[in-house]
């Protein structure tokens, strides 16, 4: 069978889905399969010309508005870019973002289609102030999502959390599939160490939506308590600067690292202890299992697919999102008792390899793609 991959990032962006598939490719061709990816470099820009209708709601409607026609505009790219260079037929095309999946839909309608919905882009840009919820660029985008399921053959999603956020949006959430990323645990080699303070990472991208701030304010507090630290922050964005001196106004200058962004941490995680991320929201959050697999306590809050992944005080710690009180104590707790550390560390290493191993992804993708394909 062959299958292309069709992504929105190139493979080398940094981030959960353009890390993972190149991995799932890995596998499949060693199982004998065909299978290529594809995606839209960041050089093309404004070079598509296309018209652009919807099935089934009309986004002329929105036109003028600066987000929705720049998405447009990257429909447009997206299919110039898919003409020039894509000029054979594919079994079965798995596309990871909207715009891949309905313009391969566009201009291969008769291949069968996958689309796995791995994150919300509207809720992002509400959550990093660049929408109000219930705006013009909100009710397009949530729109996509059912214009998605007219077109798709089959939706896939990453957790359950999600499938039952877009559940609203469309007809038949039912038919969705929920298959959770996966990772290769040849990747991740923990490594045993003895730190004389506790190391706390974090790793995302320097965004509103991560809660950085309240991760900063909880640190500010367990200093206060006397309880010795040091947080290291992997990860650039827009609100770098904010947050530097913001550690510099809760006195934190000192037991804090910026290294900016990094290319593969997960070499770098398993020098640390725990790893904590107070996310506002997150479909997935593969950094969460990553740091797991690298043998991290996790501290993360109770959204979304992080949810999903740590079962509170089992194999990390939960707190709610906006609250550095909680978080705070959460932190109070893998700080102070090493033994504890370690036995959430060691659970969520359990879990990690036995549900979001890369050979599960692999056997279950196979199923969708083995029922997909045209006879």
């Amino acid at each position: 069978m062959n299958i292309l991959q069709a992504l929105f990032f190139p493979p080398e962006q940094p981030g959960g889905v353009s890390s993972m598939v190149p991995y799932i490719q890995e596998r499949f061709i060693k199982l004998g399969w065909q299978m290529e990816l594809f995606s839209l470099p960041k050089r093309v820009r404004s070079k598509g010309q296309d018209e652009i209708v919807f099935e089934t709601f009309d986004h002329t409607a929105y036109t003028g508005n600066i987000i929705v026609d720049k998405y447009i505009q990257t429909y447009r790219d997206y299919i110039w870019w898919t003409k020039m260079r894509v000029k054979k037929q594919y079994d079965i095309i798995h596309a990871h973002h909207p715009i891949a999946a309905l313009v391969m839909k566009q201009l291969f309608p008769e291949t069968p289609l996958a689309v796995t919905i791995h994150s919300s882009y509207e809720r992002e840009l509400i959550l990093n102030g660049k929408i109000a919820e219930g705006g013009p660029e909100h009710r397009f985008l949530m729109s996509i999502y059912g214009e998605l399921e007219a077109k798709a053959d089959q939706l896939l999603t990453v957790s359950e959390s999600f499938r039952s956020y877009i559940a609203p949006q469309i007809k038949h959430a039912d038919r969705i599939k929920v298959i959770p990323n996966g990772f290769d645990e040849k990747r991740f080699k923990p490594i045993a160490h003895d730190n004389a303070v506790t190391q706390l990472i974090t790793v995302c991208r320097l965004v509103p939506a991560k809660g950085l701030d309240v991760l900063l304010h909880a640190c500010a507090e367990l200093k206060k308590q006397g309880h010795p630290f040091m947080l290291h922050i992997i990860g650039d964005g827009p609100i770098r600067e904010e947050l530097e001196l913001l550690a510099v106004r809760l006195d934190l200058y000192d037991d804090i690292i910026f290294y900016g962004y990094m290319l593969h941490p997960e070499e770098f995680m398993p020098f640390f202890d725990v790893f904590v991320l107070p996310s506002r929201a997150e479909a997935f959050g593969s950094v969460f299992a990553e740091a797991a697999l690298c043998w991290l306590a996790l501290v993360g809050t109770n959204v979304g697919g992080i949810a999903e992944q740590i079962d509170d005080g089992v194999n990390g710690l939960l707190v709610p999102p906006e609250d550095p009180a909680a978080l705070a104590a959460a932190l109070e707790k893998v700080v102070t008792d090493p033994a504890y550390r370690y036995n959430l560390a060691r659970a969520g290493w359990d879990k990690a390899k036995k549900v979001y191993s890369l050979s599960r992804v692999i056997s279950q993708l196979k199923k969708v793609y083995i029922q997909m394909k045209p006879e």
